[in-house]
């Protein structure tokens, strides 16, 4: 049997406005949940931030939730873990990142319910290193996904690999990259994709694959993806029942009239299964103990080679992304003092502002639309740096206001101030560029 497990990834920036928010709900949220319930043998793992389960909420799109519900109600789909804002995990402090973690958690399950219960963690942008474990751990999540170029073994298909952490194990599981990329790019059709799963196949034993690629790509990204792709594959690979008859074909004909594919089904089709990940590690045995590479779903061997872990977030040689960071960890910085300091009424008004405006600010977008490869957008880029701005706001204020020393209040004015600096410096490049 060949086990594939795909991963949907919904995800929407705290800063993203609420045209563009109902134009993607239109194009590709609505249109690929209706896929999956169409085909209730496809069994899938969905990530979802909670920041867009919030605006979904907010903007009125209950619909968009309620499918997500009865869907994992109904066991289709099992949700992951994640962080709420969506923010490179390995390159925030660890108590941002538990914070991150915990508040996706409790907004996932505020909407969702029971239905709502992760045993999997989806890193953003899968960004991994060695200091995410310990937060995915503690958070009770039993596996992790990281991306394929992370493995530093010989590439698993019948075992599923560990991460040590003190006295625990966290599996690991690998997305092909080359795979998911040629869905997400529209470089393989649903036969096509198929012939490749059978392929892997050794005729020895099981064998899975996971891919792993935003919900945004099927509709949106990719105008009727999601049919022209996925209504295709999920078509192909029903369950036959009664000798050549599809579970489909005993379907009511108004039913039939929905589906827009008739395909001859090989006898190999019917060795392919769409599972959702956690299914896989009742499957398949454990492996060995590794570490994988430091690594993005965007890395490149030749950016490993260089230590350039998380080139679109923050590359090594991209001045912006240097600046933004550095704007990132004065911010911080003055956020965590005022909540130290806030001693009064009107002093922990403020350092309630600045503490909840943090969480936002650290999304990963305003990165990656810096990274210039070739993604370069310098309103998304500024939003972010607004948001950051009015952590400093409030988090001085709040400094400022407490009863701290005079020195103290000193220190963070000239923090302040170099934020400032580096502000400027930044709405210069993106005047200028």
């Amino acid at each position: 049997m060949i086990y594939w497990a795909p991963l949907f990834h919904f995800y929407q920036p705290p800063t993203q406005t609420a045209s563009m928010l109902m134009r993607i709900s239109n194009e590709a949220y609505r249109p690929l949940l209706d896929v999956f319930a169409d085909f209730p043998h496809a069994r899938v793992t969905v990530n979802i931030n909670g920041v867009l389960t919030e605006m979904l909420g907010q903007c009125g799109y209950s619909d968009v939730l309620d499918k997500l519900r009865k869907l994992a109600e109904d066991g289709q789909i099992e949700f992951t873990g994640s962080g709420k804002y969506h923010p490179i995990l390995p390159l925030i402090p660890k108590d941002e990142r538990e914070r991150q973690i915990k508040l996706n958690y409790q907004t996932n399950r505020s909407f969702f319910g029971e239905a709502y219960s992760p045993r999997g963690f989806f890193p953003p942008e899968l960004c991994y290193s060695r200091e995410v474990v310990g937060s995915v751990v503690e958070s009770r999540h039993d596996w992790l996904i990281v991306s394929g170029i992370a493995c530093p073994v010989a590439w698993p298909m019948d075992v599923i690999h560990e991460i040590s952490y003190a006295d625990d194990k966290l599996a690991v599981l690998f997305r092909d990259d080359i795979l998911s990329n040629k869905i997400s790019f529209k470089d393989i059709d649903g036969r096509g994709f198929i012939d490749h799963l059978k392929r892997l196949y050794n005729g020895e034993g099981d064998v899975y694959v996971v891919t792993a690629m935003d919900a945004e790509t099927f509709g949106h990204h990719i105008q009727h993806w999601d049919k022209l792709f996925l209504s295709q594959v999920f078509e192909t690979l029903e369950p036959m029942q009664n000798g050549d008859k599809t579970l489909h074909q005993q379907k009511p004909l108004a039913e039939q009239h929905r589906r827009l594919f008739e395909f001859e089904k090989d006898k190999e089709d019917r060795q392919i299964r769409i599972v959702p990940i956690t299914e896989l590690l009742a499957i398949f045995p454990r492996g060995n103990r590794i570490e994988p590479r430091p690594s993005s779903w965007s890395t490149s061997a030749d950016d490993i080679r260089m230590q350039n872990y998380y080139p679109l977030w923050k590359s090594k040689d991209n001045p912006v992304h240097q600046m933004q960071w550095e704007h990132l960890s004065i911010t911080i910085d003055v956020a965590h003092k005022a909540v130290e300091l806030a001693d009064n009424d009107t002093s922990r008004e403020f350092a309630t502002i600045a503490r909840t405006t943090l969480d936002p600010a650290l999304h990963s977008c305003q990165f990656w639309w810096a990274s210039k490869k070739p993604m370069w957008d310098i309103n998304m880029v500024y939003r972010g740096l607004n948001l950051q701005r009015e952590v400093l706001l409030n988090a001085y204020k709040a400094i400022s206001t407490s009863g701290a020393r005079p020195e103290i209040k000193k220190e963070y004015y000239y923090k302040v101030i170099a934020a400032r600096h580096i502000f400027d410096q930044i709405t210069d490049s993106l005047y200028n560029d």
